[in-house]
């Protein structure tokens, strides 16, 4: 049965291959996007923009909130907890 399935699914070959590496993308993405030392040097880079002048304390706190969101994400994700629930 599993080589008939195999036939007939031949024609979608080049779908499910076109999936698995928009998913291997995505998974790549996610990792760079949650990894620590990323976040961690956008929130260097935030609190330097801050110093400058660039941005005002309003924003800083916004989106230094949004960072650490990230973080603790990351660190939940870190310890087998992948899907963000606790």
């Amino acid at each position: 049965m599993g080589l008939i399935t195999e036939v007939l699914l031949l024609p979608f070959a080049p779908v499910r291959g076109s999936l698995w590496a928009v998913r291997q993308v995505l998974a790549e993405a996610e990792r760079q996007y949650y990894d620590p030392a990323a976040v961690r040097a956008e929130l260097a880079r935030l609190e330097q923009r801050l110093d400058a002048g660039e941005i005002d304390e309003e924003e800083f706190d916004r989106l230094e909130d949004e960072l650490l969101e990230r973080l603790e994400i990351s660190a939940r994700r870190s310890t087998g907890n992948g899907d963000g629930t606790t």
